[in-house]
């Protein structure tokens, strides 16, 4: 009789419960933080590829063969 006592003193218990409902939580959020990361890489990445283009083409001049840029020609209609 005694092991049925022990058996309903566990099944009573819930001093776990708190445990598993922050294991759900915490994989919640790491869920959403990957999925998060997931969605944005794509736009980070075009704009680092934009970045690298536009310091690549960049040119830099000596201070002294800076001059001011002639201005564009007006667009032909």
């Amino acid at each position: 009789m005694k092991l049925f006592a022990n058996i309903k003193t566990f099944a009573a218990d819930e001093s776990g419960a708190v445990t598993v409902d922050w294991v759900v939580l915490t994989a919640a959020i790491v869920g959403l933080g990957i999925a998060v990361i997931a969605s944005v890489r794509q736009g980070t990445n075009a704009v680092g590829t934009q970045i690298q283009t536009s310091l690549n083409s960049a040119q830099i001049d000596l201070l002294g063969n800076l001059s001011t840029p002639a201005p564009a020609p007006a667009p032909a209609d």
